[in-house]
């Protein structure tokens, strides 16, 4: 398993080796071990699903409280997913990253997207469909379920929207309420305890 680094610092790439022959492939996809090993979340307590049709952005989701790390994984489709650090102590504070995720191929590496807590997420549905499986670290909890404006200009994502070639985008009625950036509740600054 290779974990490869992005432009934001704990956001990683990871593509698991793939095994295959004429009757197909086989691919460890986690192992507790190996992610603890990397630096990645190895305790995962909720696994999400969803189906999405071209032109539909879900994001960016955060939550307070029990914040949640994500592995993400297309099972089907592409996908520009979106990372936002949210860590104040954080260099890349308000920085964001995209990425192109594709269901694996023969042609294609199998990649996964871990997103550690403290970051937002979204993802634009570029193929006809996707489906997108993702691994969380904490339980949904509705009470800190929070979400920044996709298209927040200070954080000026720059959405592949002409892609779509022409699909208007979809966005669900809460996440076209989401809050600007500044005036986001954020996640409070990590206080290190010495002993």
């Amino acid at each position: 398993m290779r974990v490869l680094e992005t432009p934001l610092r704990d956001v990683k790439l990871v593509q698991p080796q793939r095994f295959g022959d004429s009757r197909g492939w086989f691919a460890e996809v986690f192992n507790q071990s190996t992610f603890a090993a990397a630096g990645l979340g190895a305790h995962f307590v909720q696994d999400n699903q969803s189906f999405s049709v071209k032109g539909v952005l879900r994001g960016l989701h955060y939550q307070l409280g029990k914040p949640q790390g994500k592995l993400i994984r297309v099972l089907s489709g592409h996908i520009w997913d979106v990372a936002v650090d949210l860590r104040r102590e954080s260099p890349d504070f308000g920085k964001w990253a995209g990425f192109h995720l594709k269901a694996q191929s023969s042609a294609d590496q199998l990649q996964l997207l871990w997103i550690p807590e403290g970051f937002a997420h979204g993802f634009l549905v570029l193929s006809d469909t996707a489906e997108v499986f993702y691994k969380t670290t904490n339980l949904y909890h509705p009470a800190g379920d929070r979400s920044i404006l996709w298209s927040d200009p200070v954080l000026a994502i720059n959405w592949p929207i002409e892609a779509l070639d022409g699909i208007p985008l979809s966005v669900s009625p809460k996440d076209a309420l989401g809050k600007h950036f500044l005036d986001a509740e954020l996640p409070p600054v990590e206080v290190t305890h010495l002993v």
